[in-house]
C-alpha cells in the first residue's frame, strides 16, 4: 500500500525550500506519494504562541549561529547550493498560500516549483504583483485567475482551516510532516521519516 506523507507548507519558511527536494526524493525511493496542505505560518504562530527561531532565539548566546551552522550541513548535504536568503524575508505569504489553496492538489507541485527557485534562489520579491505576475507567466501558471481567487471568501476561509486544523493536530511550524499519524517537524527529521516509509 502506498504511504502518504503530508506536508503542512508555507513559502515563507526557508526550511520549506531546503526540505522540498530532499523530501521529495524520499518519497521516489519508498514509492510514497507527498500530499501538500497549505497553511499560512503567521497564523500558525499566532495561535502557538511560537516565533520564528532567530527572533525567538536571538538573546541566547551562540543557539542561531549553531542553527545557521546546521542549516549549512544540510545545504551541503542534499547538495542544494543554489539557496540564498531572500532579502525581503520575513516576507507576507498570504497570497501566495491562498494561491496554493486555489489550485487542484495535483497541481501543487508545480506551483511550488515555479515559486521556491523564485523566492529562495533568485531572491525574488513575491509580495511585488508585477514580479509574481511574471513568475507565475513563466511556470505556466497565468489564465488560471489565480489572484482573483485568492479573494473568494472560501479560499480564505480553506486557508484559515487548514492552519487552525494543523495547530490542532499538533503543528507549531514549517515545515511539518504527518506520516501515518505521526507527526514531524523540521528538515532534520528526514531520518525518522525515512524510517517510518521503510517500516
Amino acid at each position: 500500500m502506498t504511504k502518504t506523507i503530508e506536508l503542512i507548507f508555507d513559502f515563507v519558511s526557508p526550511n520549506a525550500y531546503l526540505i522540498w527536494s530532499p523530501l521529495r526524493a524520499l518519497a521516489d525511493k519508498y514509492g510514497a506519494t507527498i500530499a501538500v496542505t497549505p497553511a499560512f505560518l503567521g497564523g500558525m504562530h499566532k495561535l502557538t504562541g511560537n516565533a520564528p527561531p532567530f527572533v525567538r532565539d536571538a538573546d541566547v548566546k551562540g543557539k542561531n549561529d549553531y542553527a545557521m551552522l546546521e542549516m549549512n550541513r544540510f545545504i551541503k548535504k542534499h547538495g542544494l547550493t543554489k539557496f540564498k536568503m531572500n532579502p525581503k524575508f520575513p516576507f507576507n505569504t498570504i497570497t501566495l498560500q491562498r494561491m496554493l489553496v486555489a489550485l487542484d492538489p495535483e497541481k501543487r507541485s508545480g506551483f511550488i516549483d515555479t515559486l521556491l527557485p523564485a523566492i529562495w534562489e533568485q531572491g525574488l520579491d513575491v509580495t511585488d504583483g508585477d514580479t509574481l505576475a511574471k513568475i507565475l507567466h513563466n511556470g505556466g501558471f497565468e489564465g488560471q485567475d489565480l489572484p482573483e481567487r485568492t479573494q473568494d471568501p472560501a479560499v480564505k476561509q480553506a486557508l484559515i482551516d487548514n492552519t487552525e486544523k494543523a495547530v490542532e493536530r499538533g503543528a507549531f511550524g514549517i515545515p511539518t510532516m504527518f506520516v501515518d499519524g505521526e507527526i514531524y517537524f523540521g528538515k532534520e527529521r528526514l531520518g525518522q521519516i525515512e524510517e517510518q516509509l521503510s517500516s
